[in-house]
């Protein structure tokens, strides 16, 4: 079999099985690197391969993005060829790593700097609801009932659906974006001259606006995300609401942003304040 023919039947196998755009094209270039590294056929690949291409060329990325990658050739290889050349690899421990977010000021900021109106459009609804810019970029304009002020994310990150609140700021600017698209016989709520939008865009437009707004971190969309659940978080939402508005699977990882939200902690005094006034 050659390297070709491997990579398409993975991506029927992807296809099959339901996977996003994003997972098809990470999973077949995760197996493509293996195979254009190692010059060998795929029946040819072996264990020692996969952990000399790890060692010599991901090791110093993060955890998750090895991880990644083994998943995508076990997935590859045991559809495939029925073997697992990565059976005896150890993964490494997955990092717990706390999110850049944004305070509501630089919030503000960032949205005040973005010129175009559906640009703003946009970005605040993403931030407004906690999307992830696939779920902001599937959006169709049926998902919209404005009638109950919800919304619907269709077959969001495991293949789930989940319902949101339509923000009152937003609803005018919504009806008259739903009005542009139904004029040009569009099916999606946002889409671009040459029809549906890429993440990339959504990137360019997130940080140039951070770059303007003179926000000095790391901003992309996803951190439009992080904000979200952190200004819920300090509002007094609860985390078990938060983890439902986000479509979070499990808890765990809904927790990780009590650890972000700072500002429930500042309000609490050392005891040696209250020691000494006495």
């Amino acid at each position: 079999m050659t390297p070709q023919q491997f990579l398409e039947k993975l991506k029927v196998e992807l296809k099959i099985s339901k996977n996003s755009e994003y997972t098809i094209r990470n999973y077949t270039r995760a197996n493509q690197n293996l195979l254009n590294f190692t010059k060998k056929s795929p029946e040819q690949i072996n264990e020692d391969d996969v952990k000399l291409y790890t060692a010599e060329n991901i090791s110093n990325q993060s955890a998750m993005t090895i991880i990644l990658f083994l998943s995508a050739i076990k997935y590859a290889y045991l559809n495939i060829l029925k073997l697992d050349p990565t059976i005896g690899i150890k993964r490494p421990k997955r990092e717990r790593k706390i999110p850049s977010v944004l305070t509501k000021e630089e919030l503000r900021s960032l949205i005040n700097a973005i010129d175009t109106r559906k640009s703003k459009l946009m970005v605040s609804l993403t931030y407004a609801c906690g999307f992830r810019v696939s779920e902001l970029l599937n959006l169709k304009i049926n998902d919209l009932k404005f009638e109950e002020q919800t919304g619907y994310v269709r077959q969001g990150k495991g293949k789930k659906d989940r319902v949101f609140n339509i923000p009152n700021f937003l609803v005018d600017d919504l009806k008259k974006q739903i009005e542009i698209q139904k004029e040009s016989n569009q099916e999606f709520l946002f889409t671009g001259p040459k029809g549906k939008l890429s993440s990339r865009n959504i990137q360019k437009i997130v940080s140039s606006a951070a770059f303007r707004a003179g926000i000095d971190k790391d901003v992309h969309p996803h951190t439009l995300r992080h904000s979200y659940a952190t200004h819920l978080l300090e509002n007094g939402t609860d985390i078990r609401y938060i983890q439902e508005l986000l479509g979070h699977a499990d808890l765990s990882t809904t927790q990780l942003y009590s650890h972000v939200s700072t500002q429930q902690l500042k309000k609490i005094k050392s005891p040696i304040d209250s020691l000494m006034e006495k």
